[in-house]
């Protein structure tokens, strides 16, 4: 897949991600669960969209279910990027690059450009009026280079990839300002990867991590399913 397409995908998921996944984490469910968000093929059934606007994001420019939960209002948002597999240079670097530019700032010569996009996404707020922070940094990196959790991931495993870094010192616990992003090379499979998702996020449960902090998972699907998990295959169940 090339990473552009790559990119693409991961702006959605962080969009939904600083939008949606607190809300889950609110409503404190009794059992654990993984419900979580997904990347899905538009070719599947649609989900429908509640016609409340309670339920929905403060901006009509583009429609996301809300949940009555909290968004990343904090200024800034810290990334943490776990490399899962073998990366090449150059491909982190686009994507790093890719993170960077979220918050970088306006230039007329530049637009249309993600920035932009991304102001759209700052007039999201959530019940007490908090908007969704401008500013997107990336905060630390880890590369698990030996496969920890092996080469193919449940949606359990990848919590365990988590923690490893975690436990590791690389990353700070960042409930609060951070999120989570865990990228899989095109050699490593994960469950319902191809089949029925293409990316996900959700939030880790403290018996396997120790905490509950954000996190999103996306593939690099290049060798494994170009054809249904490159954008524009692949978007998010509610711009279908």
């Amino acid at each position: 897949m090339p990473l552009t397409n790559f990119t693409s995908l991961l702006l959605r998921l962080l969009l939904l991600t600083t939008t949606t996944v607190f809300a889950n984490a609110a409503a404190t469910p009794s059992v654990q669960t993984l419900n979580t968000h997904e990347l899905f093929n538009p070719k599947l059934p649609p989900r429908t969209l509640s016609s409340n606007k309670k339920f929905e994001g403060s901006s009509n420019l583009v429609d996301l279910r809300y949940h009555m939960g909290p968004v990343l209002s904090s200024s800034p948002i810290n990334i943490y990027l776990i490399w899962y597999g073998k990366w090449a240079a150059p491909q982190k670097l686009l994507i790093t690059d890719f993170i960077h530019s979220i918050s970088a700032a306006p230039s007329a010569s530049s637009s249309p450009s993600v920035a932009e996009w991304w102001r759209t996404v700052s007039l999201y707020t959530d019940q007490t009026g908090a908007n969704v922070s401008r500013s997107v940094v990336v905060a630390g990196q880890y590369s698990d280079m030996k496969y920890s959790q092996g080469n193919h991931l449940t949606r359990l495993s990848v919590q365990q990839v988590i923690a490893s870094a975690v436990r590791s010192a690389p990353f700070p616990v960042d409930h609060k300002h951070g999120v989570y992003l865990i990228l899989t090379s095109e050699e490593v499979t994960v469950q319902d990867y191809c089949r029925a998702v293409c990316g996900f996020h959700y939030f880790t449960f403290p018996s396997m991590v120790g905490y509950t902090l954000p996190y999103a998972w996306l593939g690099n699907s290049g060798k494994q399913c170009p054809e249904v998990c490159a954008y524009p295959f692949a978007v998010p169940r509610q711009q279908a």
